[in-house]
């Protein structure tokens, strides 16, 4: 690292601004403490009237703030520093939204817990010389456990002994087992950018190639995959992907929805041999934990995630890559509103990175900068493997009505009997998920909405939940009206 790319040190007394999660204009001064040495980025505690509170070292103080009502900062984290391009990113989003900057922080910062480092976990072995005393029939299963296997916790040796943990206390209490600290953070096996993948077509190695020649250190540019339905568009970025990982970087992989996850992360566990870090709100609080952790230490190497994984605070971010670009759902529609694929490109741009963005309907202001040059195309016209696109034919409805009492075309049902009659299949695709797209109240009118992108709950009855299927929140159907507390006055509506 250069001097000039260097975060700047602060010794004891020095005056700085600590910029704070909160819906505040502007940071803090704050003065670093006896004893303390901070650097941009630190993560601190500082007091906040009778509070204390946790945010980022951002810079220079104001000096706006006289000596005596100037207050020490309280301790520095034990946590990677946030990123200088992620305070670049914050600080650009906000003046872009003309929103708080601690609002566009609080993103970056959505996992408090991961800032202190985990605690280790208690673990037992044999001891490596066998005291003398008393044997009995459960301390004998315990030490059977633990003959040549790993390091286990109180409660797993217990389980697997079938006995109490009293037992394992007094084996640790006579010397007979010792104790070792085990990390409390699961390992992340790193993909394999060398692996094999599926053979590309002349077109899709074209393409791949220009993508995998854009992953260069310190240059930015956007790349457009326009490629038909199958065409094998994510094999293509596959390869920019493995040379991202082939130059020891990080990859970010935006996906409108949760639900789209689970067909993307066969194919990437085919290509790459492990299983990529994933990032939305459907996490539990210690899978959101370890991830935000991982991803700032630079473990996570790659991370497949919805619009709220852009701020993760990226270690060494080296390629994003946008599927799906033209989706809705990449917009965030409260709090801090922005749509996520062009805040991806300022992200790429202010990190020196390429961004590819991918689709079979590119969006119009994508097609736009291509064609003004100032992103860079590629088309994939046909599908992979020499399949076919499906003849498709609209039917008016209203010129070839059902039969009373049928919602099937008389044009469909031949079709169906035609198809079935030839020895193929058929598949009826009705264009919406769950029970009822809507649930209100009868009384009142109240509708369900997510609270995190204001789209309406959709609900399941098998499952029995009201779920967002942008960002994958649910709940479970409450017994009255949440608003005028109504009891059986919801309904499904659609």
């Amino acid at each position: 690292m250069s001097k000039k790319s260097m975060p700047t040190s602060y010794p004891p007394g020095s005056r700085v601004a600590v910029q704070l999660p909160l819906p505040f204009g502007g940071a803090y001064d704050y003065r670093v403490g006896e004893q303390m040495t901070v650097m941009e980025g630190d993560f601190v505690r500082v007091p906040l009237g009778p509070r204390i509170a946790i945010g980022v070292v951002w810079g220079n103080a104001s000096g706006e703030v006289h000596e005596n009502k100037l207050k020490d900062i309280s301790s520095r984290l034990d946590c990677p520093p946030l990123p200088k391009v992620s305070r670049q990113f914050v600080d650009w989003t906000a003046n872009y939204t003309l929103q708080a900057k601690g609002l566009v922080l609080k993103m970056a910062m959505s996992v408090r817990d991961a800032l202190d480092p985990p605690k280790p976990i208690a673990a037992y072995i044999r001891a490596p010389e066998m005291p003398d005393l008393r044997m009995t029939p459960a301390r004998s299963r315990i030490l059977d456990v633990l003959k040549g296997g790993p390091p286990r916790t109180t409660t797993e040796l217990a389980r697997e002994a079938a006995t109490s943990p009293g037992v394992v206390k007094g084996l640790y209490e006579a010397g007979a087992l010792t104790k070792v600290s085990l990390s409390p953070e699961p390992e992340i096996s790193e993909p394999d950018p060398e692996r094999q993948g599926v053979r590309l077509s002349d077109t899709q190695a074209t393409a791949a190639e220009e993508l995998v020649k854009a992953v260069k250190p310190g240059e930015f540019s956007v790349s457009l995959l326009d490629g038909v339905p199958g065409s094998g568009k994510t094999e293509v970025y596959f390869e920019a992907v493995a040379e991202a990982l082939r130059h020891g970087g990080q990859t970010l992989v935006m996906l409108p929805e949760i639900a789209l996850s689970a067909q993307w992360l066969e194919r990437f566990r085919a290509r790459f041999g492990v299983d990529p870090s994933v990032w939305h709100s459907d996490l539990t609080v210690s899978q959101r934990r370890h991830t935000w952790r991982a991803v700032t230490e630079g473990r996570a190497k790659v991370v497949v995630g919805a619009r709220s994984a852009l701020f993760l605070p990226y270690l060494n971010l080296r390629l994003i890559v946008v599927d799906e670009e033209h989706d809705g759902a990449f917009k965030q529609e409260e709090g801090v509103i922005y749509n996520a694929r062009d805040m991806a490109v300022v992200r790429a741009r202010l990190g020196q990175i390429p961004i590819t963005l991918a689709s079979a309907t590119p969006s119009l202001e994508t097609i736009i900068n291509v064609a003004g040059g100032r992103y860079t195309g590629y088309e994939l016209p046909v599908r992979h493997a020499g399949a076919q696109l499906p003849d498709i034919k609209a039917v008016d409805m209203i010129k070839s009505p059902p039969p009373r009492g049928q919602w099937l075309s008389p044009a469909l049902t031949i079709a169906i009997k035609q198809t079935i009659a030839a020895g193929e299949q058929v598949l009826l695709f009705l264009n919406r998920r769950g029970y009822a797209p809507l649930t209100l109240c009868r009384t009142c009118g109240h509708r369900f909405q997510c609270p995190r992108c204001t789209a309406w709950l959709v609900e399941h009855r098998s499952a029995e939940r009201l779920q967002c299927h942008h960002c994958g929140f649910h709940i479970t159907p409450p017994s009255e009206c949440p608003e005028c507390k109504t009891e059986n006055s919801l309904v499904a509506c659609g």
